[in-house]
C-alpha cells in the first residue's frame, strides 16, 4: 500500500514522505490515527503542502538549531501545574503546557511535536525530556514541575 505521510513515524518517514508499507499497517494503523493519507496521483499538490508547511516550521539550519540547544539547556524551566496535597497531579503535563513554558523561559518557540516526554509526567519534581530541533540536533530539557 502507497501512503503519503502527514506526521513524523519513527523508522518510516517524515511528513511529506511517500513510503510503501503492509496493506494491515497502513489500513488499520496509519490512517485511521491520522499518521498518513492514501497516495493518489493528485497527491504532488497535498506533498508540496505538507513540505510547506513543515520548512515552515522547521528550524533554518544546523547552525541556529544548537543556538536554540544552548538556550534550552542553560536552565530548568518551571512548569506550573494543579496539585494535590499529596503532590499528585489532576492529570499529567501536556506537550502543550511544555511547549508554553520552553517558549516563555528561552524566548524560542518550540513546536509541541518536536517534544518527546518518555513517560506521563504525572508527579511535582524535577523530569527530564527530550526536544528534537532538528535532524542531528536534539535537546534534553531540565523540567521542574510546581504547584500553582
Amino acid at each position: 500500500m502507497k501512503l503519503i505521510l502527514t506526521q513524523e513515524v519513527t523508522g518510516l518517514g517524515a511528513p511529506g514522505d511517500v513510503v510503501e508499507v503492509k496493506d494491515g499497517y497502513g489500513r488499520n494503523f496509519l490512517v485511521p490515527r491520522g499518521f498518513a493519507i492514501r497516495w493518489t496521483r493528485g497527491g504532488a499538490k497535498t506533498i508540496d503542502a505538507i513540505k510547506a508547511a513543515r520548512a515552515s516550521r522547521a528550524v533554518r539550519d544546523h547552525d541556529h538549531a544548537a543556538q536554540i540547544k544552548a538556550k534550552l539547556e542553560a536552565s530548568p524551566v518551571n512548569v506550573q501545574v494543579r496539585a494535590g496535597e499529596s503532590g499528585r497531579l489532576f492529570g499529567a503535563v501536556t506537550v502543550a503546557e511544555i511547549a508554553d513554558a520552553l517558549a516563555a523561559t528561552s524566548g524560542e518557540s518550540v513546536d509541541k511535536r518536536t517534544i518527546v516526554v518518555g513517560n506521563p509526567i504525572k508527579s511535582l519534581g524535577a523530569h527530564q525530556v527530550s526536544v528534537k530541533l532538528h535532524d542531528d540536533v536534539s535537546a534534553t530539557v531540565a523540567l521542574n514541575v510546581v504547584p500553582s
